[in-house]
């Protein structure tokens, strides 16, 4: 059985390879992630050459979404298995958040372990129709979720889970987050919300094409799908709600 520090570093390494598998997908989405492969490439016994396994854009791009579901589920595991490790029977807990925390990812790794490719709930009977709550981190409601098709918006989506992932490391397995390392700046300023994304160019291209927009009451600029683009950058809207974009805590690097 793992040890209680190799639970906290199993969670780190999620948060890990949850940020790389972000990093790709945006390039990925952006047509800057360079797609290539060895020429030739042996490992073992076997050999392949470059025409074998070489990726088209879009092959990347479904790839690329499907890398990042993997690594939303890999955070969902190493939660479980850290809360099980740390806590005796965390379902049970008397702390509200640990048990909400320890359902939380159990569902969620129950939804994707039993069908990766389209996970669908599978809520226990006496766990339908509760809602579990993590402060304002994380909240999955269950009630007529059992048998459905997995979608964010039923607990809050991926950054959700990364959010609880760091929560459980630091707040409940008490890990010590150290000062931040220097990491290198990015090359390009990019705006995400959701699966849309806005970059900041430092010139109009050449094939740039003008559009007549109306704008809102409030200066703001309709984008569709509940999308507002607005002249502070600092803030955005989707829906009906204004939050203000945060920057993500320091972690240990």
């Amino acid at each position: 059985m793992a040890d209680f520090q190799e639970h906290i570093d199993r969670l780190f390494t999620a948060e890990l390879q949850f940020r790389l598998a972000s990093a790709v997908r945006l390039a990925i989405n952006l047509k800057v992630q360079p797609l290539d492969l060895p020429t030739v490439w042996t490992h073992g016994s076997q050999r392949v050459e470059y025409a074998e396994i070489a990726l088209r854009p879009h092959q990347a791009e479904v790839a690329a979404c499907f890398l990042h579901r993997s690594a939303t589920f890999l955070m969902a595991v190493a939660i479980k298995d850290a809360l099980q490790a740390a806590v005796a029977r965390p379902w049970e807990s008397t702390d509200p958040e640990v048990a909400a925390a320890y359902q939380i990812a159990r569902q969620i790794r129950n939804a994707f372990a039993h069908s990766p490719f389209a996970p669908t709930w599978m809520i226990d009977q006496g766990l339908r129709d509760k809602v579990y709550a993590v402060r304002d981190i994380i909240e999955l409601k269950t009630a007529g979720l059992h048998g459905t098709a997995f979608d964010w918006r039923h607990y809050g989506g991926l950054l959700a889970l990364y959010r609880l992932c760091r929560f459980v490391r630091i707040e409940i397995l008490k890990d010590a987050a150290a000062p931040r390392k220097p990491f290198p700046m990015p090359t390009r300023i990019v705006y995400q919300q959701g699966d849309l994304i806005l970059q900041q160019l430092d010139e109009i291209p050449p094939d740039f094409v003008p559009v007549e927009v109306e704008r809102l009451p409030d200066g703001g600029i309709a984008l569709g799908h509940g999308h507002v683009l607005r002249g502070d950058a600092k803030m955005y809207q989707h829906g009906s709600q204004l939050t203000d974009a945060q920057e993500n805590p320091e972690s240990p690097a």
